[in-house]
């Protein structure tokens, strides 16, 4: 089933509505949400599973205030994305949204951070190490990623009481060639920051630890403490490391940042 489109309020969100071809068949939408100038940097956001941009929003929307440039994207088959999710095909589409928005005047293509969450970490890892854009990034925030895809199917089956004798059987028929743990040394020497919680339900933090273990420099690993899934950025203090950190990788500093705050 598509996911459901969400209306997000204009007057509070200031945002320009992204759609692009990536071939005959299948249009993408994305927001692309300006920074308070002069911008430091543009973050290229790759979502959860779950839901759209108009929930996913929630993770990114205060960047902007910060001095960064966000382009937030829907994976084809969610909210206005057209055609069916595929990982084959959205990986595709990693390479086409961050060529769409590099072609941008009113960015520094040469500021990028790629920022992902959940399934969009672990996107992003395999993206971010066989694009040709590599050197517009200046750095990789892979959030609460799983580190193989069959190894975070078989997780979830065996938690299911009904599928718990067919997990490995199951688990077999996901596709695995394109698995972050086998491409994540591939990333450097871009710098990366890895992000994952002691008390993640979702994916647990054996997945984030195996990545960062498999990295190589430069790398830095923040494990937060008590934080459920994909919800770092709720916290006060990580949005200021994170803001800290984009602007020790962009070579910035903060003269145009407003107080950061929650809604």
């Amino acid at each position: 089933m598509k996911p459901h489109v969400l209306k997000l309020d204009p007057s509070k969100i200031d945002y320009e509505d992204v759609f692009f071809k990536v071939d005959e068949d299948i249009t993408l939408h994305a927001w692309f949400l300006s920074a308070i100038k002069p911008a430091k940097g543009t973050v290229f956001f790759l979502h959860g599973n779950a839901q759209n941009i108009s929930t996913h929003i929630n993770s990114v929307y205060w960047l902007p205030a910060q001095g960064f440039n966000v382009f937030i994207w829907d994976y084809r088959g969610y909210g206005k994305s057209t055609g069916s999710p595929s990982l084959a095909g959205i990986l595709a589409d990693t390479e086409n949204a961050l060529g769409t928005l590099l072609k941008r005047n009113d960015i520094d293509p040469n500021k990028i951070i790629v920022f992902g969450q959940s399934l969009g970490a672990s996107l992003a890892i395999y993206a971010v190490a066989h694009t040709r854009y590599r050197s517009n990034i200046k750095a990789v925030i892979i959030d609460s990623a799983f580190s193989s895809y069959r190894a975070i199917a078989r997780e979830k089956l065996s938690s299911f009481w009904l599928s718990w004798p067919l997990q490995w059987p199951l688990s077999f028929l996901i596709q695995d060639q394109y698995s972050p743990i086998d491409f994540v040394s591939a990333i450097a020497p871009i710098p990366m920051l890895f992000i994952y919680s002691d008390f993640d339900q979702v994916i647990p933090s054996h997945h984030g630890a195996a990545l960062y273990r498999a990295a190589r420099e430069p790398k830095e690993k923040w494990v937060l403490k008590n934080t459920p899934h994909i919800q770092s950025v709720r916290s006060l203090s990580v949005r200021s490391d994170l803001v800290e950190y984009m602007e020790t990788q962009l070579h910035v500093n903060s003269r145009t940042a407003l107080p950061i705050t929650l809604p």
